[in-house]
C-alpha cells in the first residue's frame, strides 16, 4: 500500500511540474514580425527563436542572421536565474543570462568574456500571442545600437 500511494505521489508531482513549465509563456516557437519591428542597421536579425523545457532548465535555439548578413544559429540552455550559462555557435557570445522579473518578462545579457556585448528586456504579451525584444548593444564595428524585434507565436 506505501509503494502505491508513494508512486501516486510521486506522478502527481511530476504532473504538476509539467503542467508548470508547458505554461511558461515563453514557450514555444517564435518568428519574427518584420513589418513590426525596427532592427537597426548592422545589428543581428534573429528570424525564429525557439524556447523549450530541457529537464529543469530551458534550451533556446535562435537561428538568423548577423549583422554583416551571414546566417548564424545560437543555443543556450540554462536557468532563468540570472548566472551565466554558456552558448554556442555565436563567435562574439560566450555566456548568456536570463533573469525572469516575472511570468511575462525576462532581462537578458550577452557576454564576450567579462564584457557585456548585448542586454535588453524580453516581454511576452497577457494573451502570450506576441513576444517584443529590446536589445542595446555593439556591432562587430564597435557601434552601439538599439533594436525592436517583435515575433509572433507559431
Amino acid at each position: 500500500m506505501k509503494v502505491r500511494a508513494t508512486v501516486l505521489t510521486l506522478a502527481f508531482c511530476l504532473l504538476g511540474a509539467a503542467v508548470c513549465l508547458a505554461a511558461d509563456a515563453f514557450v514555444g516557437t517564435w518568428k519574427l514580425n518584420e513589418a513590426k519591428s525596427k532592427i537597426a542597421a548592422g545589428s543581428p536579425k534573429l528570424t525564429t527563436v525557439i524556447y523549450e523545457v530541457a529537464g529543469d532548465s530551458v534550451k533556446v535555439t535562435v537561428d538568423g542572421t548577423s549583422g554583416d548578413g551571414t546566417a548564424v544559429q545560437d543555443v543556450w540552455t540554462g536557468k532563468f536565474d540570472g548566472k551565466d550559462y554558456p552558448v554556442t555557435g555565436d563567435p562574439n557570445t560566450d555566456t548568456r543570462s536570463y533573469q525572469k522579473a516575472n511570468d511575462h518578462t525576462l532581462s537578458f545579457s550577452n557576454k564576450k568574456g567579462d564584457k557585456v556585448t548585448l542586454s535588453g528586456r524580453v516581454v511576452v504579451s497577457a494573451d502570450g500571442k506576441t513576444r517584443t525584444v529590446t536589445s542595446n548593444g555593439t556591432d562587430s564595428t564597435g557601434k552601439k545600437f538599439t533594436s525592436t524585434a517583435v515575433y509572433d507565436k507559431q
